[in-house]
């Protein structure tokens, strides 16, 4: 007779790197997020955070969450269906149509859930959803939920789109998902070259853009933004609420017939507690300051190129970022863990990136820069780096380096 749980008594690897030493994971923050954080009461350079414009330890979000948490109290206590619904869920869907430039938007509880809802609810039976090979993998297991066709084409290659969108034909709907910025690598979707491929062939296009709000654009305001596509180019934007805007949460933006829509059939908002009322007024001022305050994206933007224009100085492979996320692409997973050791005992906290989440032998050290980093942090992470890498254990990480 099979035994359900033998499946977790066999489950060993964790464990294998616990017992190594270099176990990298749900590591226990004393302090906020910020530059600087603090593990068992030891000061470390925070480099491996999505708060890219450093708003989540910011005095003017904290103030709207605690006067959000005065008025409206700790949670919502049940769905936007029922009871969960509050005037600044309202209040925050109109503000951040205008700040994407749609008709209307939809707030989930989390970026996850809206990559479930919003692709099951849009592809059908009988539909196709086409997605890059390197999609988060929360588009992936919406599109499992969809009861629709799963297409995948070649990272970033308009040309393969093509190959697949031929293949299927007209007959069925489609539905085109990329990234906007890939998370794992920092590379930036093609997005024009998608949206003309996309249309020629009849299929709509959402974009999710979690690692490009608050980051790409003149403003801040996404992909389409930084690409300078009109409005309608895109028919769905989404994105999370848990990287620029600071907080926890998922949107959906685009027309209002579509956002209507999703808004009766998605299922992970529906049967889901509304966003708690600290979130939805956190995210409504972090959307104030991104507008009022443009040389934060500047800084953030500086810091980015500083950095790494000074790994490539050092040799690193950096592939094809574009983005303030850098990583040092290093191939061999137990290296890559080995490395993130080094790191954290130094007292530079990075994340260690490995297969599944990227390709196998494509294994990273992710960096993540930060509005709010001095360039006297950035240069002391630098000699942390390069002397993990380099210096004192050349001759152990002498295959990470050019």
């Amino acid at each position: 007779m099979t035994d359900l749980f033998e499946k977790c008594r066999n489950f060993t690897l964790a464990r294998q790197l616990m017992d190594a030493g270099i176990y990298p994971y749900f590591k226990e923050l004393e302090s906020e997020q910020s530059t600087e954080v603090t593990i068992q009461g030891k000061q470390f350079i925070m480099m491996g955070s999505n708060n890219y414009l450093g708003l989540a330890n910011d005095p003017r979000m904290k103030k709207a969450a605690l006067d959000a948490v005065h008025k409206f109290g700790t949670g919502t206590t049940g769905s936007r269906f029922l009871n969960g619904n509050t005037v600044l869920h309202t209040e925050l869907e109109k503000k951040l149509a205008a700040f994407k430039g749609r008709q209307a938007a939809l707030v989930y509880a989390t970026g996850y859930q809206m990559n479930l809802g919003v692709v099951s609810s849009l592809v059908g039976k009988g539909d196709v959803a086409v997605v890059d090979k390197l999609d988060h993998a929360s588009i992936l297991d919406g599109c499992r939920l969809s009861h629709g066709e799963i297409r995948r084409f070649k990272h970033n290659n308009p040309a393969d789109l093509e190959r697949v969108l031929k293949e299927i034909g007209p007959s069925k709907g489609k539905l085109v998902i990329v990234d906007g910025v890939f998370s794992m690598e920092g590379d930036i979707c093609p997005l024009p070259e998608i949206v003309k491929v996309a249309k020629k062939h009849g299929a709509r296009i959402m974009v999710d853009d979690a690692h490009a709000t608050g980051v790409l654009g003149r403003h801040g305001r996404g992909t389409s933004e930084y690409f300078g596509l009109n409005h309608g180019e895109v028919d769905v934007i989404v994105g999370t609420c848990s990287k620029s805007l600071a907080s926890v949460g998922g949107f959906a933006a685009g027309d209002k017939d579509i956002i209507h829509y999703i808004q009766h059939t998605s299922r992970s908002m529906i049967f889901s507690a509304a966003l708690p009322p600290a979130s939805v007024a956190a995210i409504s001022k972090a959307l104030d300051i991104i507008e009022s305050e443009p040389e934060r994206l500047k800084k953030l933007w500086d810091n980015s190129k500083y950095l790494l224009a000074k790994f490539k100085a050092l040799g690193f492979n950096t592939g094809e970022t574009q983005t303030p996320i850098i990583p040092v692409i290093i191939g061999d997973n137990t290296k890559t863990f080995l490395l993130w050791k080094a790191l954290y005992e130094a007292g530079l906290f990075t994340n260690p990136i490995v297969s599944p989440a990227v390709p196998p032998k494509r294994s990273l050290i992710r960096i993540a820069v930060m509005a709010t980093h001095t360039r006297a942090q950035l240069d002391k992470a630098l000699d942390i780096f390069e002397a993990c890498a380099k210096g004192t254990l050349k001759k152990k990480y002498s295959a990470l380096v050019r």
